[in-house]
């Protein structure tokens, strides 16, 4: 799915209204119906229900919900911002007359002057209609004493489109406590950047998207850097197993992983990778690694390093589809000097890794390292990987910015792990994560992940489609996982045996 910027959900409208004999009021109705449809899933008719309508077309959406929703037996107080008599638009004009004329006796208070907060608590429902994504600079100081009483209230909030002074891509400049925090934001059409980044989470709550009708032929002339990965894309991507294939056919993946004490990063990352349908699978590791591989995976082949603690020299024996470096094997010098001479080695032949947590770690230690880093590698970043790598970001918004810039500028694959997690392209393309749970927020989560990725890029997948499916497909299985476990009771190797059950669902 495309996450378009405000600028081009407004042209795709305009171009909606002048090519489908539509209106902007015919939009606005189709708007109103999706949000009360929402808010009366949520609500009963009987909360307390108080909305804040501005002047342009949010405001008209705001009211020609709240008429909906009298419809269905609510009876919101209504607050419309119409400074100085002349200020509305053609169509929240058009919204407000139309309320009147089917409610004359609704609660409308238009504000012409001067306005006194009303009283809200936490019994109330508030809609916020104020700008949504009509605005494009800092809320105006005269209304930010009102959105911090409505987020002080405790109230419920609905914010219809974006939460009032909430911009739909980037705010590093944007004062919080002057932004609405919903509950529930209604985005019309589609989300919006601001939805996946993790400063802005309190801010949107959860989020739901009405259908408008846009033009599809508008849709897909657009085009904007920023998508959301979804199952059908995921499924549109995935390959059938072909009955006549062997497990010569799926691809021959080494996983150099685990040291002393941090054996169980080797073992989640290998049980990935076999999970994830790749035909082979070699994990390479210490000396003290040799009994605990063969004994939790005997599916997979081992190979150790001479050093009885940790990876010291890593010389491929032979040619792999696909190598990834990381889970669990420290940063000991010997590692970080076994991984200097193979990344050197590796950019001269030009073939893609996969480098994941202590080799970033090692990388930071020894920033030298990433110009040696082959072109569409892919690197798994948690947040404080990231930092380690690239200095102390000050919020989520300024790391994805960095991971875009870094992408580009090493010519790599940035899968940046979060709440929404980011697969950030060398061409400034991001794909984020819609899959996933609070589940998979467990210790050698991301060593599976890793795994999963391994395994598709040795199944013949491109880099970065590696990255999409195992982000999108790493999700799913905790989802599965969730379901059987719960949230608290979910475990790193529950992710790794789901696996293959969430491509099998997919794929069905």
């Amino acid at each position: 799915m495309k996450i378009f910027s405000n600028e081009q959900i407004r042209a795709i409208e305009q171009y909606t209204i002048a090519h489908d004999g539509v209106t902007a009021l015919d939009l606005i109705g189709r708007a109103a119906v999706g949000i009360a449809e929402e808010i009366a899933k949520r609500w009963e008719p009987d909360t307390r229900t108080v909305a804040f309508c501005g002047w342009g077309n949010n405001g008209a959406d705001g009211l020609d919900a709240c008429r909906l929703l009298m419809q269905k037996g609510f009876d919101p107080e209504i607050h419309l911002f119409n400074i100085g008599g002349q200020r509305l638009s053609a169509e929240c004009a058009a919204c407000r007359d139309r309320l009147l004329e089917e409610f004359p006796d609704c609660r409308l208070h238009e504000i012409r002057q001067s306005f006194e907060i009303p009283d809200l608590d936490r019994d109330c429902l508030v809609i916020d209609a104020i700008f949504g994504s009509g605005l494009n600079r800092p809320l105006p100081q005269s209304l930010s004493m009102l959105v911090r009483a409505i987020n002080d209230s405790g109230a419920d909030i609905v914010a219809i489109d974006l939460p009032s002074g909430l911009q739909g891509e980037w705010n590093a400049n944007t004062i919080y406590s002057n932004i609405i925090h919903a509950t529930l934001t209604i985005a019309i059409g589609y989300p919006r950047l601001a939805f996946f980044i993790d400063d802005n989470s309190e801010l949107i709550g959860s989020w739901v998207t009405v259908n408008i009708g846009l033009n599809p032929q508008a849709v897909r002339a657009t085009q904007y850097p920023y998508y959301l990965i979804t199952d059908s894309n995921v499924r549109r991507i995935l390959r059938q197993r072909r009955p006549e294939y062997t497990k010569a056919d799926y691809g021959s993946a080494l996983i150099c992983a685990g040291s002393h004490g941090m054996m169980g990063a080797a073992v989640l990352a290998t049980r990935g990778c076999l999970r994830a349908g790749v035909g082979k699978v070699t994990c390479y590791s210490p000396k003290c690694g040799y009994y605990v591989m063969q004994t939790a995976v005997p599916c997979a082949m081992f190979l150790q390093d001479p050093h009885d603690a940790s990876i010291s020299d890593i010389t491929l024996q032979r040619d792999y589809h696909a190598v990834a470096i990381g889970p669990g094997i420290g940063t000991s010098s010997v590692t970080i000097n076994a991984l200097d001479n193979f990344l050197r080695v590796a950019n001269a032949n030009g073939r893609p890794l996969v480098l994941d947590a202590d080799a970033l770690n090692c990388i930071a230690l020894r920033p030298i390292m990433l110009n040696y880093v082959p072109v569409m590698s892919v690197i798994t970043p948690h947040v404080g990987e990231f930092d380690r790598m690239f200095g102390d970001q000050p919020s989520h918004e300024a790391r994805l910015r960095k991971a875009i810039e870094v992408a580009r500028e090493h010519n790599i694959v940035v899968v940046l792990k979060g709440r929404y997690t980011a697969v950030v392209r060398p061409d400034g393309k991001v794909h984020i994560n819609s899959s996933g749970t609070p589940a998979l927020a467990t210790a050698g989560s991301g060593d599976v992940l890793t795994g999963i990725i391994t395994s598709f890029m040795a199944q013949g997948y491109t880099p970065e489609l590696a990255a999409i499916l195992g982000v999108y497909i790493h999700g799913a299985a905790g989802i599965l996982c969730e379901e059987r476990h719960g949230a608290y009771g979910t475990i790193a190797s529950d992710i790794a045996d789901a696996v293959g059950r969430a491509i099998t669902l997919l794929l069905n």
